[in-house]
């Protein structure tokens, strides 16, 4: 079912790091688009209208050659990064996903929650695969990790879903908007009759059901759908042509996984230390403590 979901193209290839372990996986995407894609056409003759490489100021189409990155500061002015560049300040963990601690999964609000993946394993990385899939799962944990994808670094909790470990990308706190600037309820009971509350726990108990998604339906999309099926019997067709991009890299060796986990658990020991120094993945930049 997983592969299914996935398909079978990573769109990332690199390791998961935790302590001195490392596991090579790839990336794949756990979810597909179910909405109705509605394309922009020329009524006139019906040929489809794409997206240009437009110069905002001119408005003429440029060649991709022509285009850089630039972060803009103050006024008119910017400073240009080339994808080297990008690229040079993460230089050994854009392909890795470096785990720095396990929390309860219970802690992790719903709002930071983005996107979710597929982690498959490395051919030759089945047996660390699972056993990292099953210590979480018995601790009842998920791991909160960093990772570049698209040279973006991402925040990401590490998560075992049946056969699957995913990785669902995190929005950054300072990402989240505060609530103090609208206005809310303060929170609490004062103010509500109890006769109210207790009729609203009554109603939430009676509509209170376990989680079943299968039951949830997108009826617009359907409705849509119907909609384009009958008018495809006068003759209206459309096509859809869907692209991807999916980097494709080398993956990490693994070693003997009873003394990495051994020197890992060593902490701040000098055998540890040493160690840390033949393992691929880099330290980290700010001083964080390795899970």
């Amino acid at each position: 079912m997983a592969e299914h979901a996935a398909g079978p193209r990573a769109i990332w290839k690199g390791a998961i790091s935790f302590g001195l372990v490392h596991v090579p996986v790839s990336l794949h995407s756990a979810t597909q688009e179910q909405e109705v894609d509605f394309d922009w056409l020329d009524k006139r003759s019906m040929d489809p209208v794409g997206y240009k490489r437009i110069n905002k100021r001119t408005g003429k189409e440029i060649a991709k050659d022509n285009i850089v990155k630039g972060v803009k500061l103050e006024g008119d002015e910017y400073v240009l990064l080339s994808d080297d560049e990008i690229k040079a300040a993460y230089p050994k963990r854009t392909q890795t996903i470096q785990i720095e601690t396990f929390v309860k999964a219970a802690d992790v609000s719903f709002v930071y929650i983005e996107k979710p993946y597929y982690l498959a394993p490395d051919a030759k990385a089945q047996r660390v695969y699972a056993l990292l899939r099953e210590a979480l799962e018995k601790a009842g944990v998920i791991g909160i990790a960093r990772f570049v994808l698209h040279n973006k670094e991402h925040l990401a909790a590490l998560i075992p879903a049946g056969p699957a470990l995913m990785l669902g990308t995190l929005r950054w706190a300072e990402e989240i908007r505060s609530p103090e600037a609208l206005d809310l309820p303060k929170p609490g009971a004062a103010g509500l009759k109890p006769a109210e509350l207790k009729m609203a726990q009554q109603l939430i108990a009676q509509m209170t059901d376990a989680w079943k998604p299968e039951q949830f339906k997108d009826d617009f999309s359907s409705a849509i759908r119907e909609l384009v099926a009958a008018k495809a019997k006068a003759g209206k067709k459309q096509t859809v042509q869907p692209f991807e991009e999916a980097p494709d890299t080398g993956s990490a060796n693994v070693v003997d996984l009873t003394e990495l986990l051994r020197q890992s658990l060593g902490g701040k020991s000098g055998k540890a230390k040493s160690a840390a120094k033949k393992a691929p993945a880099a330290k980290s930049p700010r001083g964080r403590k390795a899970a």
